[in-house]
């Protein structure tokens, strides 16, 4: 039976935490290796392939009334994104691979912003701040823009819901008002 079990990590090592009330009554033991943690304890048993090598002669673990703590000190200052190493996925009689959407509209996005320029790359940077921001920030964008006829662009909420936005044209020209 698998154990459950947790973990942080800080600059100098990662501390994985098994859930286990009485350990000592129970005969637990931990082996630790280079990149490779096996905890058991009485028909239940824990094995980890560390995603990083660490230092074995700087671990150690310390049995508690209901967990065991398992301190390992990393080999580098590295931050660990996950504990274990990810293992690789099996085919199984198929030369399809499994495509990673996200992945691929993250990269597409990249390399439209990278090949905008001017004008284009201007209204993707808005999209962005539009898309990314609240929806007070959005409902200041829209008002501000659509009251000054497109020569204004505010994300502060409280200074556009007061009074109507004013047309302000670009240095250089004036605005006149469309004749019907």
């Amino acid at each position: 039976m698998s154990m459950r079990f947790d973990w942080y990590q800080s600059e100098t090592k990662v501390v994985i935490t098994v859930l286990l009330k009485g350990a000592i009554e129970k005969n637990y033991a931990v082996k630790i290796e280079a990149q490779k943690v096996h905890m058991t304890a009485d028909g239940h048993e824990l094995l980890l392939h560390l995603l990083h090598p660490i230092v074995v002669e700087r671990s150690s673990h310390k049995a508690y009334a209901t967990k065991v703590e398992i301190t390992l000190a990393k080999e580098t200052g590295v931050r660990w994104e996950n504990l274990e190493q990810k293992a690789e996925p099996v085919q199984v009689l198929s030369t399809r691979q499994a495509k990673n959407w996200d992945r691929l509209v993250s990269e597409e996005e990249k390399i439209d912003e990278k090949e905008a320029k001017g004008e284009a790359a201007l209204n993707q940077l808005f999209k962005k701040i539009y898309s990314s921001s609240s929806p007070e920030v959005q409902k200041a964008m829209n008002k501000s823009f659509s009251e000054s006829g497109g020569t204004v662009l505010s994300t502060n909420w409280n200074e556009v819901c007061k009074e109507k936005v004013t047309v302000k044209p670009p240095e250089g020209t004036e605005f006149r008002e469309w004749e019907k």
